[in-house]
């Protein structure tokens, strides 16, 4: 369970936990040595030709062994690889800016203000004349200001409480300055193969946007892909196991029951015709900022293109939209203001999520005026869906609590956010559809999608255990 403790103001989270119970498990199929068959992994685009002729056939594309031998029940040896997510990801063992450094920090710019305020009167009197202080703080300063002072009790409070339940159970612990002199460096792998400029590049492939194929099912343990095999279809690992997948020469790990579709906003289609809608769908956008710009870290969307996505025809009766913002105020307007209205979509709850050390500390100090240790969460329920609703008897309402607080560890991973699986379970249907728009890892039983959908299932962020027969 990613949930180690659930209280009133919310749950204390263990992202980790969560990562690694899935059975991160590869199923490695191996001939019999006097066997004098070749080995049965295959590459998709080895069959890509052969199978593009006869997608009309069949809704569903299969890639399988073309040795019968090899599964479960033949004769072949098989080796179970397991992995693990690497523990060091989440080895935040002090804040990011401490309170002392940030103290020292607002000593400075008081100082510098005084300073400032002593050069201007000494022009003033010189002058003559007398002017007002310049303003500090822009608008959208103020604004987040006085947002932060509406929920700061909240977030104080709240985590507080989880973080005291986390320090006695031994989840969380003080800090170390011996252990923190033991942990070592963290090196993260570098990006190798960069998702989103392969959707790019395959906009210029073929296309098969027109076929009747909308599925690929995986059954082999490793997979060579093409990114035409990818790009234009939601692909499933409907097994109980994991799937090793070779994209562009980089591997990449699917987990059991996980579907994904790797493409930009462009490309989306293949998501409306699958025939599926969603229960729950969890929308973390790639906001514009100023940071983003300069580092060029990942593309944004424009308000506008996020407006435009297709969230009415993509939600099943009573959806749950869950939307991932950050601390500016212009984004958190934007949600509440013109996006939800253009979805159709009811604003019901704000949550936040509280990113702590792991001897429960603030990764940022709560009153940082540049660094907020919290990012927030809005829940709306889709509109439309009211009349058919309260027509139908057998469909349950969940009615969801205001201002909870998801407290946890974060991964030193950019952008790589807590699981919401276990703490939206009591709020939907069990066994409901579940899906995530710009996704950067795929969860069991849930559809991903993004233009970097697989970027933290690069076997390069987990550790290889022992393999056994």
């Amino acid at each position: 369970m990613s949930v180690v403790h659930q209280l009133s103001p919310g749950w204390l989270l263990d992202h980790l936990s969560f990562i690694n119970k899935i059975s991160y498990e590869l199923h490695q199929h191996h001939e019999p040595c006097c066997s004098k068959n070749e080995p049965t992994s295959v590459h998709l685009d080895s069959l890509h030709k052969d199978s593009v002729s006869s997608f009309g056939a069949s809704p569903t594309f299969i890639a399988s062994s073309t040795n019968p031998e090899n599964d479960d029940g033949g004769n072949g040896e098989v080796s179970i690889q397991k992995y693990v997510f690497r523990s060091e990801l989440f080895n935040v063992t002090k804040p990011y800016i401490t309170s002392a450094v940030h103290k020292e920090c607002q000593q400075s710019s008081e100082k510098e203000d005084l300073a400032n305020d002593v050069k201007k009167e000494v022009s003033i009197s010189i002058k003559g004349k007398k002017r007002k202080r310049c303003v500090v703080f822009n608008q959208g300063e103020l604004d987040a200001m006085e947002y932060h002072t509406k929920i700061r009790g909240l977030i104080l409070d709240g985590s507080s409480q989880l973080i005291q339940e986390g320090l006695k159970s031994g989840f969380l612990h003080p800090f170390s300055e011996k252990w923190d002199k033991c942990s070592k460096a963290v090196t993260l792998p570098l990006d190798t193969c960069s998702l989103s400029e392969l959707c790019e590049m395959a906009k210029h492939v073929p296309s098969l946007y027109e076929m009747e194929l909308q599925t690929l099912q995986l059954t082999e343990d490793d997979i060579s892909v093409t990114e035409q095999d990818l790009f234009s279809r939601i692909v499933e690992n409907n097994s109980s196991f994991t799937k090793m997948i070779t994209l562009m020469g980089q591997k990449y790990l699917l987990p059991p029951k996980s579907s994904f579709l790797l493409s930009d906003i462009s490309c989306i289609h293949p998501l409306l015709n699958c025939g599926k809608t969603y229960d729950v769908i969890v929308v973390d956008p790639p906001w514009q900022n100023k940071s983003v710009k300069r580092s060029n870290r990942y593309n944004y969307l424009s308000p506008l293109q996020i407006k435009q996505i297709p969230i009415s025809k993509l939600a099943a009766p009573n959806c749950l939209v869950v939307t991932w913002v950050t601390n500016r105020q212009k984004h958190l307007r934007f949600v509440k203001e013109e996006l939800y209205p253009s979805w159709s979509v009811e604003i019901v709850a704000e949550w936040h999520w509280v990113k702590i050390t792991s001897s429960g500390e603030f990764v940022f100090p709560l009153d940082s005026p540049h660094k907020k240790p919290y990012e927030v969460l809005i829940l709306g329920k889709v509109q439309e869906r009211a009349a058919l609703l309260l027509s139908n008897a057998e469909v349950k309402e969940f009615p969801i609590p205001d201002h909870k607080l998801i407290v946890s560890v974060p991964c030193m991973l950019h952008s790589h956010k807590p699981p919401l699986a276990e703490v939206l379970k009591d709020y939907i249907k069990p066994e409901g559809e579940c899906l995530e728009l710009f996704a950067r890892n795929l969860q069991p039983g849930w559809t991903s999608w993004g233009n970097e959908v697989l970027k933290f299932q690069h076997v390069d962020y987990f550790v290889a255990l022992e393999s056994r027969s």
